[in-house]
């Protein structure tokens, strides 16, 4: 990809409206059928063209390069253009950072380029039945044969598994070892003989999420990322990128936005005239700025260099807590009359406080590891 000059953040805003209007996306909120995993890998391939795929990347590995501020307008404009989530969105924001920090010459060659371009979409095989937040205690065992690892297990809540070409798997490769010790980390063909997925029925009527069973799947050796058993570390890279990478931003502007239209609507049926309307509209609003206010406070410390570590889980559990208490709101106040326009958002909602590390999750690490409080 050319390099191109520094741009300030305005610029750069600008150079994003103008392509994005050209290029209008597709209105796919969640790939349902193979024609519209396709459609939205399409779309990913149009944005890699324009150089909008993976930007944060180094430009070496294909990206642009792009500053903090950069990646934080991005996933705000694309949000206020309301276009649609790439496929490819965990190879680029897990996988990649994975590939960068632990993988080595040979698999960033192979894997990285089809990422980006969409030639390969990643699906995440980390959670399972009996493992969800509490990673450690996963039970899917690797055994070493030669020049292959046998792979028996489960994983579940698997984002578009039934879409993908490949797995980034936790694996046990050491039974004995203490928990974290003995996993490592597998990039797992989906297409492999012994890979079952069953796609799972959401209380929305989508199926974006997955089982996945592993019956004595070949991996071969070279896909192992990172060293054997030191898979735990590579995946913390992994679950940092998810709980603090560019989704804050993308989230704070469609929290904003469902405000924004919520208050239209009941200035539009004359509730204000109920305090108790007011008051909760107000609350609603609060929590919008105290996201974004502190997003704000989160870019400028990225800017400054400094990591985000155990922090991200702070943007985690305000993002899900409150979103969840958003769409409450607006479910109270709108009523069954206009309700549909906010049933697949509210019922969402409530996964939010799962997905990426429970709420109880968080709040452990953040009273652990932030607040020296004792386990």
């Amino acid at each position: 990809m050319v390099s191109r000059p520094a741009v300030d953040g305005e610029q750069f805003r600008q150079e994003l409206r103008s392509w994005l209007a050209e290029h209008p996306s597709p209105s796919i909120a969640i790939a349902t059928t193979g024609e519209e995993a396709e459609t939205l890998r399409e779309w990913q391939r149009t944005l890699f063209a324009g150089g909008w795929v993976g930007i944060h990347w180094p430009e070496e590995c294909g990206g642009r390069g792009a500053s903090v501020l950069e990646v934080a307008i991005f996933n705000e404009e694309m949000a206020r253009a309301r276009a649609a989530d790439i496929p490819g969105k965990v190879g680029l924001s897990l996988v990649g950072p994975a590939l960068m920090a632990y993988g080595n010459e040979q698999q960033k060659s192979q894997w990285m380029p089809r990422i980006l371009n969409g030639d390969d979409v990643w699906c995440q095989l980390f959670s399972e039945p009996g493992a969800g937040s509490d990673l450690t205690g996963l039970s899917t065992r690797a055994e070493r044969h030669d020049d292959v690892y046998l792979v028996t297990g489960q994983k579940v809540w698997t984002t578009y598994a039934q879409f993908s070409d490949t797995g980034i798997a936790l694996v046990r490769t050491d039974p004995d070892a203490p928990k974290s010790k003995g996993i490592s980390m597998l990039a797992v063909p989906m297409d492999a003989e012994g890979v079952d997925v069953r796609p799972l029925r959401q209380m929305t009527g989508d199926s974006e999420f997955n089982e996945v069973f592993l019956d004595e799947v070949e991996v071969p050796v070279e896909n192992l990322i990172g060293p054997e058993h030191g898979g735990w570390r590579a995946a913390s890279t992994v679950l940092a990128n998810e709980r603090g990478g560019g989704f804050i931003w993308k989230q704070q502007v469609r929290q904003e936005d469902a405000v924004d239209r919520l208050w239209k609507t009941c200035a539009g049926a004359g509730l204000f005239d109920d305090p108790l309307v007011r008051q909760r509209l107000a609350q609603a609003w609060i929590e919008a700025e105290l996201f974004r206010l502190h997003n704000a406070r989160t870019l400028a410390r990225l800017a400054q260099g400094e990591e985000l570590g155990a922090e991200s889980s702070l943007v985690k559990l305000f993002w899900s807590e409150t979103s969840k208490r958003f769409y409450e709101t607006a479910y109270d106040l709108v009523g069954a009359s206009a309700a549909d326009e906010w049933t697949n958002d509210f019922l969402y909602s409530r996964a939010n406080t799962i997905m990426g590390g429970s709420s109880e999750i968080q709040r452990n690490i953040i009273g652990e590891r932030l607040l020296g409080l004792p386990r």
